[in-house]
């Protein structure tokens, strides 16, 4: 996996990530998995759905 992602997007992730999973733990809802996959999308520094759009942020 070829890094596709900058420094402020892997920061925003991670914090939409923190917030999407208490959110998600906190209502006892299933939702709260959409903030693992993200915080995993910023601890790999690698989204697959920029690939088809050929979007790389870490220029």
């Amino acid at each position: 996996m070829k890094k596709n992602m900058g420094d402020k997007d892997r920061m925003y992730r991670a914090i939409a990530g923190v917030l999407i999973l208490l959110w998600g733990v906190s209502n006892a809802n299933a939702l709260g998995l959409i903030g693992f996959v993200v915080l995993a999308t910023a601890y790999f520094r690698f989204c697959p759905v920029y690939i088809p759009m050929d979007i790389d942020t870490t220029r």
